[in-house]
């Protein structure tokens, strides 16, 4: 059974930092595609930052330049460092994992967790 959970929320003001964490078990943080989404309160939630098995990363242009997705497969840990957080950037973070799908439709990802708030407030 693969379980996603991610921590490393809360609250941060705004130009500060954040790192989300994703632990996963039963999928190989090596092989598939995990991604973050966020649900931010009033939008539909969107995918930001995706890394395929070869470790090709993809960011929305939303935090291009502010958010670096990486991986340790050693930890099998999937994280999200957050720079530069912006107000617009509060909202639930989930990350996700398939193993054939690397997009950004989040219902194509079977794999999820139960989110993270961030909250960007000064």
């Amino acid at each position: 059974q693969v379980q996603l959970a991610e921590s490393g929320g809360g609250s941060v003001q705004p130009g500060g930092s954040l790192r989300l964490s994703c632990g996963a078990s039963g999928f190989s943080n090596s092989g598939g595609c995990k991604a973050w989404f966020r649900q931010v309160p009033g939008k539909e939630r969107e995918g930001i930052a995706r890394i395929d098995r070869s470790g090709t990363t993809t960011y929305a242009d939303s935090v291009s330049g502010r958010f670096t997705i990486s991986k340790d497969n050693a930890k099998n840990t999937l994280y999200l460092q957050m720079n530069m957080l912006k107000p617009e950037d509060t909202g639930m973070y989930y990350c996700v994992a398939a193993n054939l799908y690397c997009g950004w439709l989040y219902d194509y990802y079977p794999y999820r967790g139960q989110g993270t708030q961030v909250t960007v407030s000064s």
